[in-house]
C-alpha cells in the first residue's frame, strides 16, 4: 500500500484522516484552483440558469426569475457557509451522512446518519441523470432550430443521454489523473464562454423596458395565484444553484482539503451567483415577449433568443455550443463526485453489494465500481424517458428535493448540538460565534424551498400533472427501510464508530 505522502496528501490530511478513522486510498490530486474549477463547473449556474428559464418564466414571468434567483442566492449563501464550516471540520467523502452520524444525538445517529446516507445516493444519482438528459435534449434543440423537418423522439434523447455518460465515465477512468488539470482549464472555458455569450446579447439584442422585466409577473402554469406561481418557479434557480455539497465528496482527493476545500465552496458561490444573476438579468431584458418565447419549437427559449438576436443559425449554434461544451463537462465532474459519494457510503456498509461497490483497485486509486455502477443507474434512469417525459422530468426535482433535504438534516443536528453546547471538531475555516444564526437561516430557507418543491399538486391528478417526485422518493425511502430492517442495522458501520477525535 502507498504511504500517505506518496499519495499526495499534507500532515493536517494525514492528522485529518486518522481522526476521520479512515485510510487514505484516493491520491490526493486537486490543489485550490482545480477544486474550485470542479465546484464552479459542475454547478454551471449561469449555463443550467439559461437552460431552466423557461420553468420560472412559466411560474413566475421575468420578475419572478430575477427576484426569485437573487432570493435563492442569497439563501444558498447560508447553506454554501455551513456546508464550507462543516467541510473543514470533517473533510471526508462522505459528506452530509458522516457529519449527521459524528453530529447527531446517539440514539439517532446510526439510523438518521443511514437515512441520510441513501438520500444523498438518491439525489446526486438521479441528478446525474437529469443533467445529461439537459444536456441530450440542448443537442436536439439544436437541431430543430436548423432543421424544421427533424423532429425530437423520446428514444433518441435517451440514446444521447447514454452517449454522454459513456463519454463521462470513459473520462473519469482512464483519464481520471488529469481530471484536476482538465477541471483548471474548463473553469477558463466556463468564465471566458460567459462573456462570449453575454457580449452578443449586450450589443445586438433590442431591449425589453426595465419596468417590465423588473415588475412583470406571470402565472401560466395555472396555478390559483401569482404567489403560489412565484414559489413553484422557485425550482429553476434552486436547481440552478445546488451543488454546495459537490466539492466535499471529493475531499479525500484534495490536498490540505479542511482548509482548501472550504475556501473554494465560498469562492464558488460567489462566483457562480454573480455570473448567473447579470446572465438572467440580461436574458430577461433580451427575451421579446414571454409568451411568444415560451412556445419555442427548440424547447429552450435561450436557443430561440440567440437565434433572434444574431439573426444567424451559425450564430446561435456556436453560442447554443458553448452551454453544451460547459455542461458536458459539468457531467464529468457531477460523475466524480456521484461515485465518489456513492463509494464512500459503501465502504460503510450502507448499500447492497457495498463490498463490490465499495473496492478500490490498488493502482487505480479511483472507486472503478463505483464509476460504473454510476453508468449502469443513469442507463436505467434514462430508459424511463421513452416511456414517459413527464415522470423522467421529475427526476430534476427528485435531485433537488433528496439533496435538500441531506442539507435540512446535516444543519438541524448541527443546531441542535450548538444548543446544547457541545464541543465541535476543530476546523480551520469558521463561522465563529456567527455559526448558529448562519446555520438556523439555511434550515429555514431549505424547508421553505423544499415544502413547495417537494408537495406542488394540480388538480385534478392525470399522469401529466402527477408528482412523480413524491413517488419516486418514496419508493426509494421504501426499499431502503426494509433493507435497513433485514440487513443494514446489522452490517451497516456508521462513520462515528470510527472517529478517534479529542475534541
Amino acid at each position: 500500500m502507498q504511504n500517505f505522502s506518496q499519495l499526495g496528501g499534507t500532515s493536517n490530511d494525514e492528522h485529518d484522516m486518522r481522526l476521520l478513522g479512515r485510510t487514505q486510498v484516493l491520491n490526493r490530486n486537486f490543489r485550490f484552483i482545480s477544486t474550485l474549477g470542479f465546484a464552479c463547473t459542475l454547478m454551471s449556474t449561469w449555463e443550467i440558469g439559461l437552460m431552466t428559464s423557461i420553468f420560472a418564466l412559466l411560474n413566475g414571468g421575468t420578475a419572478g426569475l430575477i427576484w426569485g434567483y437573487l432570493i435563492v442566492w442569497i439563501g444558498y449563501m447560508f447553506v454554501f457557509a455551513s456546508i464550507a464550516e462543516m467541510a473543514s471540520m470533517a473533510p471526508t467523502s462522505g459528506g452530509q451522512y458522516h457529519w449527521v452520524s459524528e453530529f447527531a444525538s446517539p440514539g439517532s445517529q446510526k439510523f438518521l446518519s443511514y437515512l441520510v446516507g441513501w438520500t444523498s445516493v438518491l439525489g446526486w444519482q438521479t441528478g446525474l441523470a437529469s443533467l445529461a438528459f439537459l444536456v441530450g435534449t440542448m443537442i436536439q434543440g439544436l437541431l430543430v432550430l436548423n432543421n424544421v423537418n427533424y423532429i425530437p423522439a423520446r428514444w433518441q434523447g435517451t440514446l444521447l443521454v447514454i452517449a454522454i455518460t459513456a463519454f463521462c465515465i470513459i473520462f473519469n477512468t482512464f483519464l481520471a489523473k488529469k481530471l484536476p488539470m482538465v477541471e483548471g482549464m474548463v473553469l477558463i472555458i466556463h468564465i471566458v464562454g460567459f462573456f462570449a455569450v453575454l457580449i452578443p446579447l449586450w450589443i445586438l439584442a433590442p431591449r425589453n423596458p426595465a419596468e417590465q422585466v423588473f415588475t412583470e409577473f406571470l402565472n401560466l402554469g395555472g396555478w390559483n395565484s401569482n404567489g403560489l406561481a412565484f414559489m413553484v418557479g422557485l425550482l429553476s434557480p434552486v436547481y440552478t444553484l445546488i451543488g454546495a455539497d459537490s466539492a466535499v465528496h471529493m475531499s479525500e482527493e484534495i490536498k490540505d482539503a479542511s482548509l482548501v476545500l472550504p475556501r473554494a465552496i465560498m469562492w464558488a458561490a460567489g462566483i457562480n451567483g454573480t455570473m448567473g444573476f447579470i446572465m438572467i438579468i440580461t436574458f430577461c431584458f433580451c427575451l421579446g415577449s414571454v409568451f411568444d418565447i415560451v412556445q419555442s419549437a427548440t424547447g429552450y427559449p435561450f436557443i430561440q433568443v440567440f437565434f433572434n438576436v444574431t439573426n444567424s443559425y451559425a450564430g446561435a449554434s456556436i453560442m447554443t455550443a458553448i452551454l453544451i461544451v460547459n455542461i458536458t463537462s459539468a457531467c464529468i465532474s457531477t460523475v466524480a463526485t456521484v461515485s465518489r459519494q456513492t463509494w464512500s457510503f459503501a465502504r460503510d456498509n450502507g448499500l447492497p453489494f457495498s463490498s463490490f461497490i465499495g473496492y478500490v483497485k490498488p493502482g487505480w486509486n479511483i472507486p472503478l465500481n463505483a464509476v460504473l455502477l454510476t453508468f449502469t443507474i443513469t442507463t436505467l434512469l434514462s430508459l424511463i424517458n421513452i416511456g414517459s417525459t413527464v415522470a423522467f422530468n421529475a427526476i430534476g426535482s427528485l435531485a433537488v428535493s433528496a439533496i435538500l433535504g441531506t442539507y435540512i438534516i446535516s444543519f438541524t443536528v448541527l443546531i441542535l448540538r450548538r444548543l446544547r453546547k457541545e464541543p465541535l471538531p476543530a476546523r480551520r475555516w469558521t463561522l465563529g460565534r456567527y455559526g448558529i444564526f448562519v446555520n438556523i437561516g439555511a434550515v429555514i430557507f431549505l424547508l421553505v424551498v423544499w415544502v413547495f418543491i417537494f408537495f406542488p399538486l394540480q388538480t385534478p391528478v392525470t399522469p401529466a400533472t402527477m408528482n412523480w417526485n413524491i413517488v419516486m422518493f418514496g419508493g426509494t425511502m421504501i426499499f431502503a427501510m426494509v433493507y435497513y430492517i433485514f440487513v443494514g442495522r446489522k452490517t451497516y458501520t456508521p462513520p462515528v464508530e470510527l472517529v478517534k477525535r479529542h475534541i
